[in-house]
């Protein structure tokens, strides 16, 4: 058995066994005698990383294990920043560029494809990033003596005002009406690459842009306004240096981490995240997920999952839009748990089907190969009853801390 198989299978039986305990509709006690393990066999084989993919099996690599021993437990993954896990937010350092016909643009760093730096600056570090570099996904820029970073294009207008209307109950999902408040123009993507000072790529969103830092100072004690910032900030204050940004709650291999939520290739998407709507993104390959010069990492956003603000398994697009709380997705790889980590998430949204849920198996889900396992047995489709697999989107959502 390759060793990346034995990790996955080695990761399925730990959620299945997690989902036993929250989940007992999943289980089955054939003969009555209260065993709920029995019987797992070839039915709780793995189902292999390459569905929903548009590359063959042989294409993917090795186990992160063989890289790197995982370990067990809370851990913060961008150093730069401090969290508060209390009001589920991150204050990272807020940095002034500009643009190359001089508008102030405000920006912060998350992830590298330099290694080195990303150490040395409490960055992820995410080698998938070099495979970004096509079309208008990495917008150019220059480090100046100043140290200002110069970007040849690619601005954001935040004045929008965020709004979102949910569908008709019980599919609230897709809203009757949204509108992202903040646009990207065309060019606009939050990847940089600091082309005279190294070549390597880093993920720098904006958070403010064509205002000075006189106007944001005024937020250092005030709520700022969103008509300026990006809609996801909680603080602003040049003067110290800082932003304070939302969190996100998700999971990635059954262990639940914070990422932070900042862009989207498409306007639904940007809706729906509350984020920056990046066009530039959408020049990015999709589908590839874990083989040769793929950028993303996919993401499993459910979308018709059990609702019930009370309710321990809660979760989905129509629980969110209900006003329930996050969507609460779970993401493939993260640093420190696999190898092929990237902030830029391939969307794979599932829906459970009528006769799951007739069978009273639908439930929270956590972890990747669990629910492409779910996938393989049917339980779960595409959007619409559909295949299963990539819908096109990319979602910018760095992950901050991991629970687990």
């Amino acid at each position: 058995m390759k060793l990346r198989q034995m990790l996955v299978l080695w990761m399925l039986l730990l959620s299945l066994a997690t989902a036993l305990v929250v989940a007992p509709a999943l289980a089955q006690d054939d003969d009555g005698d209260g065993d709920l393990t029995e019987g797992i066999g070839d039915d709780a084989a793995p189902a292999p990383p390459s569905i929903g993919a548009d590359v063959p099996l042989t294409y993917f690599g090795p186990a992160p294990s063989t890289v790197q021993k995982e370990l067990i437990g809370p851990y913060q993954l961008v150093t730069a920043g401090t969290i508060d896990n209390d009001a589920a937010t991150i204050t990272l350092p807020l940095y002034e560029g500009r643009m190359a016909s001089g508008e102030p643009a405000w920006y912060i760093l998350i992830d590298t494809n330099d290694e080195a730096n990303a150490a040395a600056l409490g960055l992820n570090f995410s080698a998938k990033l070099t495979y970004a570099d096509v079309g208008r996904a990495v917008r150019p820029a220059t480090l100046g003596p100043d140290l200002l970073v110069t970007f040849e294009r690619g601005t954001v207008d935040f004045s929008p005002e965020y709004s979102i209307t949910p569908g008709e109950a019980p599919n609230y999902f897709p809203p009757a009406a949204f509108q992202p408040g903040a646009i990207g123009d065309a060019d606009y993507t939050p990847l940089m690459k600091l082309t005279n000072a190294g070549g390597y790529i880093y993920n720098a969103p904006l958070v403010a842009y064509n205002v000075t830092a006189d106007q944001l100072n005024a937020f250092c004690d005030a709520e700022p306004d969103k008509r300026i910032v990006h809609d996801k900030t909680v603080r602003i204050c040049p003067r110290d240096g800082t932003v304070t940004l939302e969190l996100t709650l998700g999971f990635s291999f059954a262990r639940p981490v914070w990422y932070l939520s900042m862009d989207a290739s498409v306007d639904l998407a940007a809706a729906m995240e509350e984020v920056t709507l990046a066009p530039g993104l959408a020049d990015i390959a999709l589908g590839g997920d874990d083989s040769f010069a793929s950028a993303v990492e996919r993401i499993f956003p459910v979308v018709n999952g059990p609702m019930g603000i009370e309710n321990p398994q809660r979760q989905g697009f129509n629980s969110a839009l209900a006003g329930e709380g996050g969507p609460l997705n779970t993401l493939g790889g993260i640093p420190t748990i696999a190898t092929d980590y990237s902030p830029l998430w391939d969307l794979n949204p599932v829906v459970w089907t009528q006769e799951a849920i007739d069978a009273g198996y639908r439930a929270r889900v956590f972890e990747e190969f669990f629910i492409l396992g779910l996938v393989q047995e049917g339980h779960l489709t595409g959007l619409g009853g559909g295949a299963f697999g990539s819908v096109g989107i990319i979602v910018n959502c760095p992950v901050v801390f991991r629970f687990l």
